[in-house]
């Protein structure tokens, strides 16, 4: 008789919700679902303080800001990918968006992307928590598994995964072309067993008391979740 090698029985798990949350409030970020009208021309102004921050993604950067706001027009209104504005809540400022998409529920799965900060918003507190938002979003109405997939040569949205405690799982090579360029991607992801370590790790970083005065951390967040990862990115090391 044929050995049977079967995954492990998942007998109570009931798709979760498709996302239709319009605002998540943290301590230092909040997010919106994307309003042309609200959050156009602030995020026009704020990204075009640097056109590199599009380089990573398949559109962008726009000329005017009548072409930023028909893109921004097209992908608010859409279910998959789920777009959200990110406002820093110490400024008040609309720096950056993000979304949800490969929503599946009946798999249990689901993904953060199309993520692109300003300047302003990039290495805050706010932008941390906005990503840890999306994550607790997911896992908390029932998400198995959250995945993350940038361009390989991003080094920068690596980092940003792996210090989330996303564990890397691998580069799918010649997966797109971009912009005319090929786009190798890499894989990172965690899943609903790691999901209470990592929520810790996530409360103990964001806590008033993880932070000075001047607002410098005690405790860095890769520190918090080098250990919950079940692989760390070759490139980047364990850092």
């Amino acid at each position: 008789m044929t050995e049977r090698r079967l995954g492990f029985a998942v007998p109570d798990f009931v798709p979760p919700p498709v996302p239709d949350k319009r605002v998540m409030t943290g301590r230092f970020a909040q997010l919106e679902r994307l309003d042309p009208e609200r959050h156009g021309e602030a995020l026009f102004r704020a990204f075009a303080e640097d056109p590199g921050v599009w380089d990573y993604l398949p559109y962008g950067p726009f000329a005017t800001e009548a072409e930023f706001v028909r893109w921004l027009s097209d992908v608010a209104v859409t279910r998959d990918p789920y777009f959200y504005a990110v406002r820093d809540l110490e400024t008040g400022q609309v720096g950056g968006v993000m979304s949800y998409l490969r929503i599946t529920p009946e798999m249990g799965t689901i993904e953060l992307g199309h993520i692109n900060f300003a300047p302003q918003l990039q290495r805050t507190r706010a932008a941390t928590e906005a990503m840890v938002l999306m994550i607790t979003w997911a896992f908390g109405v029932g998400y198995r598994r959250f995945e993350w997939k940038c361009d390989s040569l991003n080094l920068n949205s690596r980092r940003a995964a792996q210090r989330l405690g996303l564990s890397y799982e691998g580069v799918f090579r010649q997966a797109a072309v971009i912009k005319g360029r090929n786009r190798d991607t890499a894989w990172f992801a965690a899943t609903d067993d790691e999901w209470p370590a990592l929520k810790a790790a996530y409360e103990a970083w964001l806590a008033p008391s993880n932070f000075d005065k001047e607002g410098r951390q005690f405790e860095h967040l890769t520190d918090l979740t080098l250990l919950l990862r079940v692989n760390s990115d070759p490139i980047l090391g364990k850092g």
